[in-house]
């Protein structure tokens, strides 16, 4: 990576009217922060936090539409899995589902992810070079300390989810590199680290900012305390294989936070408010950008842009009767897109804005069912599982007639039906060696299946339901599990810039 910030640039956020959706944005509005002034006090280095979680969270990467802020990431890596129908004739996914962009070196929101991730683990690092020598109160040293250990980590754990198969296929696989300190225009690109390295940092990072945390009280939801912290550790010790340690971390945050009524399921996922969420980042109208990121989510309200995350037909079959999860679905009747399956769980509020999503406790559940199921404690995981399903109103797992092996597939169905949207499909296909799975929605015969749909001007007719276009590779292949075309290409620009990279 030949050119680094030395300083971080405080972004201001600045709304954008999205109109010309397939314009790069022609403004990036900077203050660059003096070094004495951000090194004054632990308060001022705190700016640094500040100033980088609204860069992550709204802020265009790349500069472009398509991007809005962090939840890009996750949106890709819902285009790329299972239970989206991606329309494509919509802006923004159309070569990300058929899995034409994240292996081109060349596609621009290859290099946008890639830049904005190593320019935020600077920022941390700058933090983590100062804080213990700033002035200030010794308990905000603490917690600051603490902040950036995790977000450091837990972008690390980002880049290790998409640049390199799972940990459990090879540890000593080469992924991305790994800088600890600043970085300067003067600083030479380092060479890939294997897994086992990063994980080691990250798994480290985690530690130490549980221990820093640990009486932190946090003034919003957008910050990481303690529980945070632990919800990124459960999340690392399971991508490690680490089963009682995702447990027990997992467990750690369901001390402090419950499930959701049923009813409240289907209120849109837009307010930070809501009980079960640990994490997530509060949109008002004046900073929005992450808001964009419902213009693909939400397929039904009339203010959302694009409606292209549909969900695949399929999907809907993993749901019983009964399970609150089941109404959100809807067959399309308007206009031009009759017939594909709306899944209503993501809706902007009156204000065109939504506040996202980031932890769960319906999370943490699956991860304490998962690494508890995977270290053969079956009783306790399918407990875990029960939990979850029951708060949804879904029927329980009966662990008296399942395996270990049973156990451990409908917990990863379970994670399908919850985590929808959330951004954790590629993520754990990647991580469980599973293939993509996309069926076209047929009969026996062959034939489109018909379903009833209610037009714009109330009448019910009858159409063909739409699922999947994209059903294989672009070379014509099937989708197979450990394919190369489910990892994120590292950009040309940093093998042109790092001469050490492939070292």
């Amino acid at each position: 990576m030949k050119k680094r910030y030395l300083f971080y640039s405080l972004i201001m956020a600045t709304g954008f009217s999205v109109t010309a959706c397939h314009k790069q944005l022609e403004t990036a509005p900077t203050n660059a922060v003096p070094e004495e002034l951000l090194f004054k006090n632990v308060t001022t280095l705190n700016s640094i936090l500040e100033g980088s979680w609204a860069s992550m969270m709204d802020e265009y990467y790349g500069g472009v539409y398509a991007n809005p802020g962090f939840k890009a990431i996750g949106l890709t890596s819902d285009a790329m899995g299972n239970d989206v129908a991606i329309n494509t004739s919509k802006y923004a996914f159309n070569l990300t589902y058929p899995f034409s962009q994240m292996n081109d070196k060349t596609q621009s929101r290859v290099n946008a992810f890639w830049t904005q991730l190593y320019k935020l683990i600077n920022n941390m690092n700058i933090i983590l070079a100062h804080v213990d020598a700033v002035p200030g109160d010794a308990a905000a040293k603490k917690a600051l300390k603490g902040q950036a250990l995790a977000l450091r980590a837990h972008l690390y754990t980002t880049l290790a989810s998409f640049y390199q198969f799972s940990y459990l296929k090879d540890p000593q696989a080469k992924v991305v590199p790994l800088y600890t300190t600043p970085s300067a225009d003067t600083t030479k690109g380092r060479s890939r680290a294997t897994l086992q390295e990063l994980y080691t940092l990250v798994i480290g990072d985690l530690t130490e900012a549980v221990t820093l945390l640990d009486g932190y009280s946090r003034t919003a939801k957008y910050k990481i305390d303690k529980d945070v912290a632990n919800g990124l550790l459960a999340r690392a010790c399971l991508f490690t294989g680490q089963w009682q340690k995702a447990a027990d971390a997992a467990g750690e945050i369901l001390n402090n936070y419950s499930l959701m009524a049923a009813a409240d399921y289907g209120k849109g996922f837009n307010d930070i408010t809501n009980k079960e969420w640990v994490w997530g980042h509060p949109e008002i109208p004046s900073q929005n950008v992450g808001s964009d990121a419902f213009h693909f989510l939400d397929v039904s309200s009339a203010s959302s842009g694009y409606y292209s995350f549909n969900a695949d037909p399929y999907f809907m079959e993993l749901f019983e009767e009964g399970d609150i999860r089941k109404t959100l679905f809807q067959w399309n009747g308007q206009t031009g897109r009759e017939g594909y399956l709306l899944y209503k769980k993501f809706l902007f509020r009156q204000d065109q804005t939504g506040d996202l999503v980031l932890m769960r406790s319906a999370e943490a559940y699956l991860i304490k069912a998962e690494g508890l199921a995977r270290n053969n404690q079956l009783t306790d995981a399918a407990a875990a599982l029960n939990q979850l399903r029951a708060a949804r109103n879904a029927q329980p797992f009966d662990e008296s007639t399942g395996t270990q092996q049973s156990l451990i597939d409908a917990i990863l169905v379970e994670r399908r039906k919850e985590l929808w949207g959330e951004g954790f499909s590629l993520s754990d296909i990647i991580r469980n060696q599973l293939p993509v799975v996309r069926k076209a929605y047929v009969d026996a015969d062959g034939k489109a299946i018909q379903v009833s749909v209610i037009a714009s001007d109330g009448s019910t007719k009858t159409v063909a339901a739409k699922g999947h276009t994209s059903l294989k590779f672009p070379d014509g292949t099937s989708f197979v599990a450990n394919s190369p075309y489910y990892l994120f290409a590292i950009p040309l620009t940093e093998e042109q810039n790092n001469p050490n990279l492939y070292k």
